[in-house]
């Protein structure tokens, strides 16, 4: 069975809906809860139920072509905004940038409403994750200059994404910019901030550089510290991880449990396992630091033995994970849900699934509730296996109404892209719909897979819609995906069809509607 293919909308075709299909009125939307000011206090808001934002990101998302004039105001005539709306809505359209967009020009021109400080962040964040950091500086310039004063939050938006991007002197510049708009100084939570970001992305060599130079204009202190010694160990320099942790001590600054368990997690995480005699130089060297922690008073906690657990995990040592898991019960730690996934992902991997079951079942009897994570321990053996009927029917359980844990954006992009490779495609639709509806995806993996699947099922009608598709969401095919699709259709001697999707791609990347006009975009390319 072939996935439902639906025709692009358009201007015109958009306009004879009349309305009359999507009647939203004002008292649909007149009872809308506003969430307490500590919701949104710090950092972005967070997703939460919205019958009213769900309508209304669905019928933008089926019928606005966000590369032509905005049909908002026929779409959403009627409407009674609050700021929590917006959130809400925005929320649902992060990973559809334009239309985002457009929704947020047409509500800020709304006479009744006007956006506070976190729809600002929003949008800045949506546009600054596919690289238009031109447009979100000019909407923090707007901010100041219509007295939506940006916050540190509104920065620390700003450096995510500029760092995630590798422009990581640009996001340096922002910092340092950021007393020129906000209110207070840069504190030492915003410079720690900035250190924790270079060094989750990898570039702890700027981050310690900006750190020595100015560690004495903000106090070095025990979380500085931490966030270096993360950054160290995430690119496998242990050995200048252990250093700093000397020279806490040599400064008089008390390293924490934190502290320990970053660089314990350094030490197991990425150590290579096998031979077996690297394994057990690995499990000494963490024993080691847990002695120094004794020593020193702290008491390893229960982050502590999860890294241990996850250490014999990726190991292939089922009978250790599990010891590990009763010694942790006998000293009174409960494990936590990421403890008891590591074990199920050993006992999936090593082929014992009855074992994996028999473990949630345990999990939930002390309280812990399984997380996607868990199941997707399960989805990988299954795909492994190519047990399409286990997966199903382990998918369907996770969707039932009752059930506490819905799939995540990993778990869809494994079911899809096993289902695509067994040709399944009636079951491919269905986990695209649910996912769709649950607003977790499509992503740029999700068409990815999906594409690819198509193209190996020589299914080039739905390769080329789908391709198209994710190309006016925003998202750029990844090369390989070219090659794959190009290759696809020359074979099938469909050429005209290749250059007309070409063609589209270079148009697009760089056509935008009216209501851009006054912003600096630059070409969506990848």
């Amino acid at each position: 069975m072939a996935l439902r293919v639906r025709p692009s909308s358009c201007i015109s075709s958009f306009i004879t809906l009349k309305l009359q299909s999507f009647s939203i009125t004002q008292r649909l939307f007149s009872s809308i809860p506003r969430p307490p000011d500590d919701a949104l206090s710090t950092g972005l808001p967070s997703l939460q139920p919205s019958y009213d934002a769900d309508l209304i990101s669905k019928i933008l998302l089926e019928h606005h072509n966000p590369f032509h004039a905005m049909e908002s105001s026929l779409q959403l005539n009627g409407i009674a905004l609050s700021s929590h709306l917006v959130h809400q809505t925005l929320l649902r359209l992060r990973n559809v940038s334009k239309i985002a967009l457009c929704f947020f020009l047409w509500a800020k021109d709304q006479t009744h409403h006007t956006h506070d400080v976190f729809s600002y962040n929003l949008i800045i964040d949506i546009l600054a994750k596919v690289r238009q950091f031109d447009v979100a500086w000019q909407f923090i310039i707007e901010m100041d200059q219509n007295s939506v004063k940006p916050t540190s939050a509104t920065f620390r938006v700003l450096i995510r994404r500029l760092v995630s991007a590798g422009l990581t002197r640009q996001a340096v510049r922002a910092f340092d910019d950021m007393s020129c708009f906000v209110e207070k100084d840069e504190d030492s939570d915003d410079f720690c901030y900035l250190l924790d970001t270079l060094s989750k992305y990898g570039y702890v060599k700027l981050a310690s550089q900006i750190f020595n130079q100015r560690k004495f204009k903000f106090d070095a202190n025990t979380k500085m510290y931490t966030i270096l010694i993360y950054g160290w160990c995430k690119i496998n320099r242990v050995g200048i991880a252990e250093r700093l942790l000397g020279e806490m001590a040599e400064r008089g600054i008390e390293a924490n449990v934190v502290t320990y368990n970053v660089l314990l997690d350094g030490i197991c995480r990425r150590a290579s396992l096998h031979p077996e005699d690297r394994f057990e130089r690995t499990i000494r060297n963490a024993e080691k630091l847990l002695d120094e922690m004794r020593q020193r008073g702290i008491e390893p906690d229960v982050t502590s033995y999860s890294i241990v657990i996850h250490v014999y995990s990726r190991a292939h040592k089922p009978e250790l994970t599990l010891d590990k898991l009763r010694t942790m019960k006998d000293k009174g730690i409960w494990p936590t849900v990421a403890a008891y996934t590591s074990v199920v992902k050993c006992l999936c991997s090593c082929g014992r699934l009855e074992d994996a079951e028999e473990l949630v079942l345990d999990m939930v009897k002390d309280g812990v509730s399984p997380s996607a994570a868990t199941y997707n321990c399960f989805f990988k053996e299954y795909r492994g296996r190519k047990d399409s009927n286990n997966a199903l029917r382990l998918y369907r359980k996770m969707m039932e109404e009752e059930y506490s844990c819905l799939p995540d954006m990993h778990t869809y992009n494994i079911l899809v892209g096993m289902f695509a490779k067994l040709n399944r495609m009636e079951i491919v639709q269905e986990i695209w719909d649910d996912m769709k509806a649950s607003g977790a995806g499509p992503d740029l993996d999700s068409y990815t897979l999906l594409i690819h699947g198509l193209c190996n099922n020589r299914k080039w009608r739905e390769a080329c819609h789908f391709f198209v598709e994710m190309i006016e969401k925003g998202y750029l095919p990844q090369k390989i995906t070219f090659e794959t699709l190009y290759r696809g259709l020359i074979q099938s001697d469909m050429l005209k069809t290749w250059r007309r999707l070409k063609k589209k791609l270079e148009e697009e990347s760089t056509t935008f509607g009216s209501e851009f006009e006054h912003y600096h975009f630059m070409p969506y390319r990848r």
